[in-house]
């Protein structure tokens, strides 16, 4: 069985011959794997057997990138979107945002006619053929697109953003919406160009610790409908939607259902997401990928990682509905040695 039908499979709350494997390691925690074993010129995904693989288009602003200022510990530049950030040079934790470029609905009015579909946001040459590669490999291939309130987070400060979700709701819509419609056009330009995709990974962060952002009040008025459109243009192409949020949002999972999400990634353990609880509560109304603590794969001794693995995958995998992920990503405290542990005892118990 290929990973496209496998994944599909498990999506779809049928059982495939496993548990379909995927995951997201930092580039330093694979930086590290090749100093301890993982071969030169051999991809993770490949090594490992990752069955998911994305590519989308250029769905912001398209400001012009500059490196503001560089040194032997940070780097300090002008994003695509016209914000400043500054990050750790390896890129292994969360950016400091410096500034943003949007910080009344004037400054959104004034980006606004750069938000309009083209073709020169694909890659043509190198998507494309990677894309059509990965096909041939039996990957299920995912149309790749970061939608609604985290989109919106590019723009605007987050404490700006939210006071805005309350005082200025028309505002936040419109920005949702104009995005929504780009994200949509641009799925349905590289699909005539060429792609075949077989499911959308929309990402959207909308929780913390404990819990949503904004009320589920708002979420409802404003992201919502935006979320139903998207699910109901990717669900008319035959594609399947995989939503990666963190956070607490258990709340909002009522929302994602009735919406027609498909799926939800990555269930952050830290933040109270039980993957056990969730099976037991949705059923097969919702799929799940992740939800297994990556803080557990680093420990010396074994036997708490074996012990959630075998209690959750047993009880998530049955009837389908369950896609192996880390519940974030993969970090470089995460040894080669230990990780291939996860891999093994992933394999180990998914199997049906």
């Amino acid at each position: 069985m290929d990973s496209r039908k496998r994944v599909r499979m498990a999506l779809e709350h049928r059982e495939p011959d496993r548990v379909p494997i995927h995951d997201n390691p930092w580039q330093a925690t694979v930086d590290r794997w090749r100093t301890e074993g993982l071969p030169s010129g051999i991809d993770p995904q490949d090594y490992f057997g990752y069955e998911l693989v994305g590519f989308g288009a250029d769905t912001g602003p398209r400001f012009k990138e500059e490196i503001i200022s560089i040194d032997d510990e940070y780097i300090v530049e002008r994003d695509s979107y016209g914000g400043v950030r500054k990050n750790h040079r390896d890129f292994t934790t969360t950016p400091m945002i410096v500034d943003y470029p949007c910080k009344s609905r004037e400054d959104w009015e004034a980006i606004k006619p750069r938000i309009q579909p083209s073709d020169r946001r694909v890659d043509w040459v190198t998507d494309l053929r990677n894309s059509q590669r990965e096909r041939s490999l039996g990957r299920y291939v995912t149309f790749n697109a970061i939608v609604g309130y985290d989109k919106l987070q590019k723009y605007v400060a987050s404490e700006r953003l939210l006071r805005a979700v309350i005082r200025e709701p028309e505002w936040v819509m419109d920005m949702y919406w104009t995005d929504a419609r780009l994200v949509m056009e641009m799925c349905d330009r590289m699909i005539g160009g060429g792609f075949e995709f077989d499911g959308a990974f929309l990402f959207c962060d909308l929780g913390y610790r404990h819990g949503p952002f904004f009320s589920p009040r708002h979420y409802e008025e404003q992201l919502h409908p935006v979320f139903k459109e998207l699910c109901d243009f990717f669900h008319a192409r035959g594609m399947q939607v995989i939503l990666h949020c963190c956070g607490n949002i258990k709340a909002l999972i009522p929302y994602f259902i009735e919406e027609g999400i498909d799926c939800i990634q990555p269930l952050e353990v830290k933040a109270g997401m039980d993957l056990v609880e969730l099976k037991q509560e949705y059923g097969d109304e919702m799929a799940y990928m992740g939800g297994i603590d990556v803080r557990l794969m680093d420990l010396d001794d074994p036997g708490p990682l074996e012990k959630e693995i075998s209690e959750k995958v047993t009880t998530a995998k049955e009837g389908g509905g369950y896609v192996y992920h880390s519940d974030h990503s993969v970090p470089n405290t995460v040894s080669f040695e230990q990780y291939q542990r996860v891999i093994d005892l992933i394999r180990k118990y998914g199997k049906y």
